[in-house]
């Protein structure tokens, strides 16, 4: 049925099912079929088509599918579901329909697809230890927060401590109707929080040992180890991006923009790419702009945004920095230059300057 040609196939992955839609060069169906969705039947059924341009779109099966059919010789797009508006605007969606537009937009123009990249199975691995620990902090403030709010429902005020030494010193001042409701809760937090103790270590470790390129990144301050490791498992390989200024949009770090005519309204921002890695540089920037930030120069431009006034400045500002702080990163990651937090100042000054940090 097939000869040596190159076919064009979408492939709509379902959780038990997954449809199959074949076309030749000239755009004719060959074939529209379903099969299940595990390994097995995927290597049973592309092992005999002939080296194909395979798309499907991202999703919960999509990284291991996608490393079965390249390992069979096959070309895999793995498309941007959020750019595919001609799938997820359909009046008429279903999983055929999925599939015929993926494989008709592989033949076109794989742009059109906006393919993405996965990561490694090493990288992936390495980065559900940082999702892991971040799923132990988020639990354990939901208990801290359920505590605090019981015991003042009650009339009690818990002691203002940090979240490690909360379950030791929020348990005397529990009232002693609510220590049979309250106190299991606080050995699970004190549990909580020595496996975040453990992952803790982890993650230094791993920086120390198998991603070194994360020291570097960690000179700058607000910078710690957990956003370095995520910065390097999530973009990877530094030259996927050509320009470090492209690491921004590519996180959702820059405005949406609905220009047309003399119409261009400020929007908030795509909030694309990784939203965890996002969480992470806000937060570093929003230390950064803090009281206890150190003196540098992007905090020095955060600031100067801030001051501007007008509506959600702050916000705005917190935005702009942890976007230049991706750049920073990007660059000194790339180049391997050392981080100096005042390195225009010197430069304009007719310093000499070791390395350039500039962003």
């Amino acid at each position: 049925m097939f000869n040596n040609s190159t076919f064009f196939i979408g492939l709509d992955l379902g959780d038990k099912q997954s449809h199959i839609f074949v076309l030749d060069p000239k755009g004719e169906v060959i074939e529209e079929s379903r099969l299940p969705t595990n390994p097995t039947s995927l290597q049973r059924k592309f092992a005999s088509l002939p080296r194909s341009r395979v798309a499907m779109e991202v999703g919960a099966h999509s990284r291991w599918a996608s490393q079965l059919l390249k390992d069979l010789g096959h070309e895999v797009l793995v498309a941007n579901a959020r750019k595919l508006r001609a799938i997820y605007s359909n009046p008429r969606k279903g999983d055929r329909a999925d599939a015929e537009t993926l494989a008709r937009l592989a033949r076109l123009d794989p742009n059109l697809l906006s393919p993405i990249h996965h990561r490694s199975p090493q990288a992936q691995a390495d980065l559900a230890i940082l999702r892991s620990r971040d799923a132990l902090v988020r639990s354990r403030t939901l208990l801290i927060n359920h505590v605090r709010s019981v015991a003042k429902s009650s009339g009690a005020r818990l002691p203002s401590c940090s979240a490690d030494s909360f379950s030791n010193k929020a348990a005397a001042s529990i009232p002693q109707p609510l220590c049979p409701a309250l106190l299991p809760l606080l050995e699970t937090i004190a549990s909580l929080t020595q496996q975040i103790h453990a992952y803790d270590r982890q993650i230094t470790s791993l920086g120390e040992t198998r991603y070194p390129e994360t020291q570097p990144l960690r000179r700058i301050d607000g910078v710690g180890p957990i956003t370095a490791l995520a910065f390097v498992l999530t973009l990877e390989d530094p030259s996927r991006f050509q320009k470090s200024r492209e690491v921004g949009p590519a996180i959702g770090l820059v405005p949406r923009t609905d220009q047309s005519g003399d119409r261009d309204p400020q929007l908030r921002i795509t909030k694309t790419g990784n939203s965890y890695l996002r969480r992470l540089l806000v937060n570093s920037a929003q230390y950064m702009l803090g009281p206890f930030g150190p003196e540098c120069e992007l905090r020095t431009w955060g600031l100067m945004l801030a001051e501007r006034g007008g509506k959600n400045a702050k916000k705005r500002a917190v935005v702009a920095v942890a976007r230049k702080l991706a750049i920073l990163l990007h660059r000194l990651w790339k180049n391997g230059e050392i981080y100096d937090p005042f390195y225009r100042s010197r430069s304009n000054a007719g310093q000499p300057v070791i390395a350039s940090a500039a962003a």
